[in-house]
């Protein structure tokens, strides 16, 4: 098997053809934050968007994001395998 480096000529070459790129130019790369703080089984999550939170053990988590989305993770652990429901907002939350 042969295996071979890539040079930088050539990611800037598969960059530049992905779509949505401008042509002749490497498409610029996004920054984020993200720090989480565990207390037990409550999390905080601190990201450039704000702070949200999470509750739950290993297997299960309900989230609330920093902009209000709401989700609700399944996990099996050791294998990666996952399920995510994104749950309706509440009748609180649409009053404004």
């Amino acid at each position: 098997m042969q295996m071979s480096l890539l040079r930088i000529s050539d990611v800037r070459e598969r960059v530049a053809g992905m779509p949505g790129a401008p042509a002749g130019h490497p498409r610029p790369m996004g920054w984020s934050y993200r720090k989480s703080l565990k207390m037990g089984p409550f999390r905080l999550n601190f990201s450039k968007k704000g702070v949200g939170h999470s509750v739950g053990a290993r297997g299960a988590r309900y989230t609330r994001s920093a902009d209000g989305r709401r989700h609700m993770t399944l996990r099996v652990p050791g294998t990666g395998l996952s399920w995510r429901r994104s749950l309706k907002s509440s009748s609180r939350s649409q009053r404004g």
